[in-house]
């Protein structure tokens, strides 16, 4: 395969009108979602802000910090939490418009600064909706989402006429999942409770295929029983046995990651040894300001044929 085949590209999420990345800079992100503006921790923004710490503050309604010695790298053990304004909820929705998609997520703080979304993967998003929905709908379009978090990237993929399975660890995830299927009047989404390595081992065994497979892992997880795993040490593998699940034709793969010291250029060729494709497109996703700074928010690598 010739590097003409690959396509570096830098991407934001365009089609949000519930989602604003505000401004960020000094170890934090001022972002927000539908009627609500957050403060957030972000490694990444070691600039300075833009807005003056006033606006930051007028403009919120929670502020999640964390209290830990490495600021650039967060731990899986969190200290810290959400100081609220009254206005602010527990939960909420917000919504996303894409063509013919219509999205509602549901939205909450969690004790991890999480709220349920991860807005950079709007364009991954509309690039599953466009795949899905030039299927033929006479065929059974299977598509895999693996460590799938709360269920945005299963929705889509159903909402355009896939078949899909729901592989994640976390139960409240797939709780969380669930509510979101439900918001968006769908059903028979394949729920898995289970470590996404273990589950892919299992389905190349059954001798299983899907047209799409779309998987988000973070740096370092635990399953189910509480094993521990590393991204750089399991991706490889992780990506050759999906290789075997992937159909060769009316098929598409998604790889996103959000792992400091893993460029887009290491997805690449991990998914350009496992996977044969005439195009894979590869690089950073970012949020856009209205001013400020852009903000990078991890890796892709993704084809379809």
């Amino acid at each position: 395969m010739y590097l003409e085949h690959f396509k570096m590209k830098l991407l934001h999420p365009s089609s949000w009108q519930d989602y604003e990345l505000i401004d960020s800079g000094e170890g934090e992100k001022l972002e927000r979602f539908g009627k609500y503006t957050l403060i957030r921790p972000e490694p990444q923004a070691i600039w300075k802000k833009t807005k003056p710490p006033e606006e930051w503050s007028q403009l919120s309604h929670a502020h999640f910090t964390r209290e830990q010695k490495d600021h650039f790298r967060f731990g899986d053990e969190v200290k810290g939490g959400w100081k609220k304004k009254q206005s602010m909820p527990d939960s909420w929705n917000v919504s996303y418009n894409y063509h013919h998609l219509s999205l509602t997520l549901r939205l909450a703080l969690t004790g991890f600064g999480h709220v349920g979304v991860f807005p950079e993967q709007g364009d991954n998003w509309n690039f599953i909706f466009d795949t899905v929905s030039s299927w033929s709908k006479k065929d059974a379009n299977r598509v895999l989402n693996l460590f799938a978090y709360t269920g945005a990237a299963s929705v889509v993929a159903q909402s355009a006429g896939a078949e899909v399975t729901h592989c994640d660890a976390s139960r409240p995830g797939l709780n969380w999942a669930n509510q979101n299927m439900q918001l968006n009047h769908l059903d028979h989404i394949r729920w898995v409770y289970e470590d996404a390595l273990k589950f892919v081992k299992r389905e190349v065994k059954r001798g299983n295929k899907y047209n799409g497979i779309i998987m988000d892992p973070p740096p370092y997880g635990r399953g189910p029983d509480g094993e521990k795993w590393t991204l750089q040490e399991k991706l490889d593998e992780l990506v050759y046995l999906s290789s075997q699940l992937l159909k060769d034709q009316n098929r598409f793969f998604i790889l996103s990651m959000y792992a400091v010291g893993l460029s887009a250029t290491v997805g690449q060729n991990v998914v350009s040894t496992h996977f044969k494709s005439g195009e894979i497109e590869f690089g950073e996703f970012f949020l856009k300001p209205k001013t400020g700074n852009n903000l990078p928010m991890g890796t892709f690598v993704r084809f379809r044929d």
